[in-house]
């Protein structure tokens, strides 16, 4: 199991666990942590999973492939630290990670 800590955009931080080789999105859809709507149900084929990447984890994390690039353009206030939680697959290196969601989706 890995732990990811989501923070909303209020600053509320939510801790929960989920398992190697599920995703960031699918994990919050499990644990109904708010903030991520998902509507495409993880198939990279809307912006509504979009969440900052703590910095201190943009390393392990990885950069954005170039469909979710173009997906982020659906986004809104997309930063440098942007990326689809449907798109980071959850791997023992990322035990610990912080990622925040934005004041709206899409």
């Amino acid at each position: 199991m890995v732990q990811i800590t989501y923070v909303d955009a209020a600053g509320t931080p939510r801790t929960v666990k989920g398992e190697v080789g599920s995703t960031v999105m699918e994990t919050a859809i499990r644990n109904n942590v708010p903030g991520i709507d998902a509507e495409c149900g993880g198939a990279c084929a809307c912006a509504t999973c979009h969440v900052y990447v703590g910095e201190d984890w943009a390393e392990a994390v990885g950069p954005a492939e170039p469909m979710e690039q173009d997906m982020l353009d659906f986004a809104s206030d997309v930063r440098p630290s942007s990326r689809l939680s449907c798109q980071i697959r959850l791997k023992p290196e990322l035990d610990g990670l912080t990622v925040t969601t934005p004041a709206r989706q899409g």
